[in-house]
Order: structure tokens, then C-alpha cells, then sequence
């Protein structure tokens, strides 16, 4: 693990990394930042042609549905080669790229290598864009990288160690500190903090009141981190609101559990969910906004909520939630949740587009959201 850890950190420097799979050496380096000159370096270092490795969530909003997963697409010798990174980069929409310049990069597609899976897991986990520049160590370069990775600039990281980093601190969360914080809408709170082995993700468990684990169904909010919505009270999402009702309602409720996680942007992370409000405002809706970045439609894991849960010793659930991947996610965890409690937010011109998104597209359990909206012809 501290391997993955170092390497994580590596590649949000802009360094590169050696991705060891089987007898083959791979440089990896994050396409954020990268520009020809990045390019042409790897190349040299490496001794190989860079390609781009491409999600198959970014391939098909380019229009490639024929891969499954994701796929390789080399980097020619040409004056289109800054073009192409900037597609992979996904500061591009659909729309705006001619129709014979998708057709030409196409054509240009590779299957993917066993590397490259594990760069792009580094990349999701180390919130930056899922794309990567990879290029195979040949046989001429071999000496010179062996000696970087001898003296410590480079660091190298097996496939099979990287692509399990995805699942993040699930199983290994530190219990750091706590300490009790009054709020306004429940005096009585304790916030515990629980730490990931990589360091980059900071949790908090709010106990509200002293709920009884062994009697009836603890109740429990899974909040996933908002700074635009939660602290600045944004009007294109409906998070704040739901953690302040939240909070309210599991005070009403007697007391429970709030999860604060820390999956900004549905998992994507504080940067990438600028850049699709960036792509929404262009007129996608957040699921595809997401896609064209080279997300799925949400990349939010729960493992680290079910051992926060253990920790506290809660096994039986109130679920306040409309999201009904949460209440399978858990089950799966081994959570038994008893019962569902909708938690709304309010609609408003900004969030109605997302919240219709969520809706109709990722089956989040709305419709009460939408049949309390007054009738246009009756607005005052």
C-alpha cells in the first residue's frame, strides 16, 4: 500500500511512475498538465511512442461505442497530437468536434495493455482526470530508468497493487480524534474522525445524541461532501439543504448517525466537478457532464461507510436517503437497513436540471420533489 500511496502523490506532482506488469515496464504520467513537451519527454525517456489511455466512459461521449472498457490510442508525430490530448483531457464537448476528426482518432484505437487498467485506477484515486499518457520502457532506456528508480526520483508500483486502490481504505480506517461540537439543529453532537491509509481522505462520523445500537434501527444519513452546496449554500444542488434537514431530522428521530464522506462531485472529486458544472453550462446534464470528463455515472464507494458503522458497532439502519444505490450498498456491506426515510431538498430554477438528472436517469426516488411543484399558471 504505501507504495500506491507514494505513487498517488507522484502523479498529482506531475511526475511519472513505473507501472511494473509482468516483464514489462510502463511510464505513466497524469494528463492534467501535460503538453507536447510532456509528451515528447516521456517518449524520450521511455524509448517508445506515448499513447493515451482512454475510459470507456470518455470513449463513448466521443462516440466509440464499440469498446467495452477502456482502450489505447497512440500518439502520432504530428501537429495533432496536442489536439488529441486535449479530447482526452475532455475539455472538448461532443459537439463541437468535427465529424471526420472523431472517425480519424477512431481509427487510431488500440485494445488496452494490462498497465493500463491500474494507470487509470491511480488517476480516479488520486481525483484527477481518468486519463493517462502511458509509454513502454524498451530495452534501449531500461538502464536509465532502472537508475532513477535506484535513486529515488521514480517509483515503481505493480499493476495488480494499483488497481486495487480503487477500494481505498476499506478494512484499514484510522480512528484519529473526536470531540464534541453543538450545531443548530442539535446541540447535543460528537464528531469522529476517521483517516484512510493514504492520507488523502478524511471522513467524519456525527453521533447526534446518544443513539441505542442494540434496540431499535439506528438512524443514518450517508452525506457525501458538498463545498459548493453544504458551506456556500449553492442553488445548483440540494445538498446543503438535505444536510441540514438531515441533521434536523435524525434530532426528531431521537438521535442517529450522519456520515460526512469525502466523495465531493459524486466521487470525482472538488476540481473534475468544476469542470462538468463547466460542461453543463455548455448543456449537458450531470451524468453526461461526468462522462465526457471520463466518469461513470457515479463513482462513490460505500465500503469506508460500513466501517465507520462497524466501528461504532450500529448493524440495523434508518436510512435517510432517496438514493436507493445507498441502501444496496450497505446490505451488501453486511448493514441491515430496515427502513427508508425520504430526505428532500427544495427545487428551484438552478438544481432543477440536476435534480431531474438524478431522477430520471439515476433512478434516485424524486417524484414527491416534483408533484409538491406549484402549477406555473398559479405562480404569483
Amino acid at each position: 500500500m504505501h507504495q500506491v500511496e507514494r505513487a498517488i502523490f507522484d502523479l498529482r506532482r506531475g511526475l511519472p511512475v513505473v507501472v511494473v506488469a509482468g516483464d514489462t515496464r510502463v511510464l505513466v504520467q497524469a494528463i492534467e498538465g501535460a503538453g507536447d513537451a510532456s509528451v515528447s519527454q516521456l517518449a524520450a525517456v521511455a524509448g517508445d511512442t506515448p499513447s493515451l489511455v482512454l475510459s470507456r466512459h470518455r470513449l463513448a461521449a466521443l462516440g466509440e461505442s464499440r469498446s467495452p472498457g477502456l482502450a489505447r490510442l497512440p500518439l502520432p508525430q504530428s501537429a495533432d497530437r496536442q489536439r488529441l490530448v486535449e479530447l482526452a483531457f475532455g475539455i472538448t464537448l461532443q459537439a463541437a468536434v468535427a465529424r471526420d476528426e472523431l472517425a480519424e482518432w477512431r481509427r487510431l484505437l488500440q485494445p488496452a495493455q494490462p498497465a493500463d487498467r491500474a494507470a487509470l485506477a491511480l488517476m480516479r484515486r488520486a481525483l484527477l482526470i481518468p486519463a493517462a499518457l502511458v509509454a513502454r520502457v524498451s530495452e534501449a532506456q531500461a538502464a536509465q530508468v532502472e537508475a532513477r528508480l535506484a535513486d529515488g526520483s521514480w517509483l515503481a508500483v505493480r499493476a495488480e497493487q494499483a488497481e486495487q486502490c480503487l477500494a481505498g481504505g476499506v478494512g484499514m480506517l484510522k480512528r484519529v480524534s473526536e470531540a464534541k461540537i453543538p450545531l443548530a439543529e442539535a446541540a447535543d453532537c460528537r464528531f469522529i474522525l476517521f483517516r484512510e491509509p493514504d492520507g488523502l481522505r478524511e471522513h467524519v462520523a456525527v453521533v447526534i445524541g446518544a443513539p441505542d445500537t442494540d434496540a431499535a434501527p439506528v438512524p443514518l444519513r450517508l452525506h457525501s461532501a458538498c463545498l459548493t452546496g453544504d458551506l456556500f449554500a449553492s442553488l445548483r444542488c440540494d445538498c446543503g439543504e438535505q444536510l441540514r434537514n438531515a441533521v434536523a431530522d435524525i434530532q426528531a428521530l431521537g438521535g442517529g448517525v450522519l456520515l460526512y464522506l469525502a466523495q465531493e462531485g459524486r466521487g470525482i472529486g472538488l476540481a473534475n466537478k468544476l469542470r462538468a458544472y463547466t460542461l453543463q453550462d455548455g448543456g449537458l446534464d450531470t451524468l453526461d457532464a461526468d462522462q465526457v470528463l471520463g466518469f461513470g455515472e457515479d463513482e462513490r464507494r460505500y465500503g469506508v461507510a460500513v466501517d465507520i458503522l462497524e466501528a461504532l458497532e450500529i448493524r440495523r439502519v434508518q436510512l435517510l436517503t432517496n438514493n436507493p444505490v445507498k441502501v444496496a450498498a450497505l446490505a451488501e456491506g453486511g448493514i441491515e437497513v430496515v427502513d427508508r426515510q425520504a430526505l428532500y431538498g427544495s427545487l428551484n430554477d438552478h438544481n432543477r436540471r440536476y435534480l431531474s438528472a438524478k431522477s430520471q436517469r439515476a433512478g434516485h426516488l424524486l417524484d414527491a420533489v416534483f408533484d409538491a411543484e406549484p402549477d406555473p399558471g398559479t405562480r404569483s
